[in-house]
C-alpha cells in the first residue's frame, strides 16, 4: 500500500464513553515506547486528516502547515475561546524579524522580591487565576549566595527582607536548550529570535522537557485554565499567550505577542524598579548591549553548557 494510500484509508478511531481519547493512547504509546521509536510512529498522525474539528494532535506540524491551513488553525482556535471563555480574542502567528535577537537582563541589586512581574504575567498570558501560575518565580536568596537551589520561592512576609536579596528565574531562552532534545514528537524547538517555543496542539504531554530542564522552568497544565471572560486577554499569538489546553507543557516566551511587534515584554513593564532590560542583542545601541558591555554579568548553572539568553548582574 502505498503512503497516500495509506494515509486515506487509515481509520480514525473517536473517543469513547470511558473517557479513553487519542491523546490518551498517545501518551500510553509514549510511556511504552522509546522517545526515538515513539518519533517515528507519531510520524503518521501527522497526515491522518485535515478536518480541523479534530482532536488538535490531528493537525499538521506547525512548521508543516500552509498558510491557509494555519489560517483556519487560528479561526478554529479564535472560536473555541469564545465557545469556552466567552471571549473575542484574535490569535495571530508572529514570525521572528529578521535583524533581531532577543536578549533579558536582570539587575539583582534593585529587584525588591514584590512579584509584580509574577503578576503581570499571569494576567497577560492567559494563566489560571485559581493557582495565580505563571512563568516567573521569584526566589529569596541568602545574600552572599548564587544557588537558587537554596532559595525559596513562598515566602509571604514584607519585602525586601534584611539579609536577602531577590532572583527572579523564568526560562532562560537557551542557544543549546536541552528540553528541546528530549521532546519526543518536536513539539518544542528554538526560533530564529532565540526565543524557545511550544506548540500546544502538538504537545502529548510526555514532560520530558519539563525533567530535562535544569532550571525548573516548564510548567505542566494540570488542568483547562480557569479565567474570568472579562480578563481574557484579546491579544494572543499561536506560539505566546492563547489559552492552553489541559495536559500539555508551558513556558516563558519572551511575550512575543508583544516584543515581535516592539513591545516590551509584560514582566519588564510590570517592574517597578527598574530592574529588568530587554532588547536586540544585535542592536549595538539597546539597553542590553549597554548591560552586557559594561556590567560583570552571569548565567544560571554555566557550567551546564546550556548558554542562557537571560543574564543576571549586580550594580
Amino acid at each position: 500500500m502505498s503512503d497516500v494510500d495509506a494515509k486515506e484509508s487509515a481509520p480514525v478511531p473517536e473517543d469513547d464513553e470511558t473517557g479513553f481519547t487519542r491523546r490518551t493512547a498517545l501518551k500510553a504509546l509514549g510511556a511504552t515506547l522509546g522517545a526515538a521509536a515513539f518519533a517515528r510512529a507519531m510520524a503518521p498522525l501527522r497526515s491522518w486528516s485535515a478536518d480541523l474539528s479534530m482532536d488538535e494532535f490531528l493537525q499538521q506540524h506547525y512548521h508543516e502547515m500552509g498558510e491557509e491551513e494555519l489560517e483556519k488553525v487560528l479561526r478554529r482556535l479564535e472560536k473555541e475561546t469564545l465557545e469556552d471563555y466567552g471571549a473575542e480574542v484574535e490569535i495571530e502567528d508572529l514570525r521572528p524579524q529578521e535583524g533581531v535577537q532577543f536578549g533579558y537582563a536582570l539587575n539583582l541589586s534593585v529587584c525588591n522580591g514584590c512579584r509584580k512581574c509574577a503578576e503581570a504575567c499571569n494576567k497577560e498570558n492567559n494563566h489560571d487565576r485559581k493557582t495565580n501560575n505563571s512563568y516567573i518565580r521569584v526566589f529569596e536568596m541568602e545574600q552572599g549566595s548564587l544557588d537558587f537551589e537554596k532559595g525559596t520561592a513562598s515566602y509571604d512576609h514584607t519585602v525586601p527582607a534584611p539579609g536577602k536579596y531577590y532572583m527572579p528565574v523564568q526560562c532562560l531562552q537557551c542557544d543549546n536548550p536541552p528540553c528541546v532534545d528530549v521532546c519526543p514528537v518536536e513539539a518544542t524547538w528554538k526560533e530564529e529570535d532565540g526565543v524557545v517555543v511550544i506548540d500546544y496542539n502538538w504537545c502529548i504531554g510526555c514532560r520530558y522537557c519539563e525533567a530535562a530542564c535544569p532550571y525548573h522552568a516548564r510548567r505542566f497544565n494540570w488542568h483547562k485554565p480557569e479565567i474570568p471572560t472579562s480578563e481574557v486577554n484579546p491579544v494572543q499569538a499561536y506560539l505566546s499567550n492563547r489559552i492552553r489546553p489541559a495536559g500539555v507543557v508551558e513556558k516563558c516566551h519572551f511575550c512575543l505577542h508583544r516584543t515581535r511587534k516592539g513591545e516590551a515584554p509584560a514582566c519588564q513593564e510590570a517592574c517597578p524598579t527598574g530592574a529588568r532590560v530587554f532588547g536586540n542583542l544585535l542592536d549595538p545601541d539597546s539597553d542590553i548591549r549597554w548591560v552586557l558591555e559594561n556590567k560583570r554579568v552571569y548565567v544560571l548553572k554555566e557550567d551546564l553548557g546550556t548558554r542562557p539568553r537571560f543574564f543576571y548582574f549586580f550594580d
